[in-house]
């Protein structure tokens, strides 16, 4: 039995979640609604304020199946209830972003300026000129956002200049010496 798997995902109060046909789940809470169609394969059912999921066989693709939709369940359930955010940091010199409406403007030393607008569902916010916070329901966008603004600059290991997480460690190498 998978570990993750077989662990009930508990509902929490004001939440609501609907299994329709071929696995279609929606998840109601709070700060929003999410639907995900998950493996047919996958037995989901609803069971006094707890989802619980089951597999049919033993079968290594269904093994690895049942703790993934365990688990982009429970991500949902998160989602609608908390919400997911990540903060990235700018760091170099003359490095910095600015946000108009729902377009954030960096100036990371390239000839141009980069605009980039936030998609639907996600919110970011900024603090100060260096620190960015991406907020969202759906886990898996703001995650994909984050790491979309991280690849316009990603962080160098000689000068640490770039865009990063917050929790992010650059490993810094020493430069050329010269005689």
């Amino acid at each position: 039995m998978s570990r993750i798997g077989r662990l009930p995902i508990a509902i929490p109060a004001g939440v609501e979640v609907a299994v329709a046909e071929g696995n279609k789940v929606t998840v109601k809470g709070p700060k929003g609604t999410l639907e995900k169609c998950l493996p047919v394969e996958m037995e989901i059912k609803v069971e006094d304020n707890q989802v619980v999921v089951t597999r049919p066989n033993d079968l290594k693709k269904m093994k690895s199946l049942h703790g993934l939709t365990r688990t982009l369940i429970a991500n949902m359930v998160t989602g609608v209830t908390e919400g997911y955010q990540k903060v990235l940091e700018i760091n170099g010199v003359g490095y910095r972003a600015s946000k108009k409406g729902k377009e954030i403007t960096f100036n990371l030393g390239f000839s141009h300026p980069v605009v980039m607008t936030d998609p639907e569902g996600i919110e970011s916010v900024m603090e100060g000129q260096n620190k960015i916070i991406i907020k969202g329901i759906d886990k898996e966008k703001v995650g994909q956002y984050a790491a979309e603004i991280r690849d316009l600059r990603r962080p160098e290991p000689y000068k640490g200049k770039g865009i990063k997480y917050d929790y992010e460690v650059i490993r810094r190498k020493v430069g050329k010496t010269g005689k």
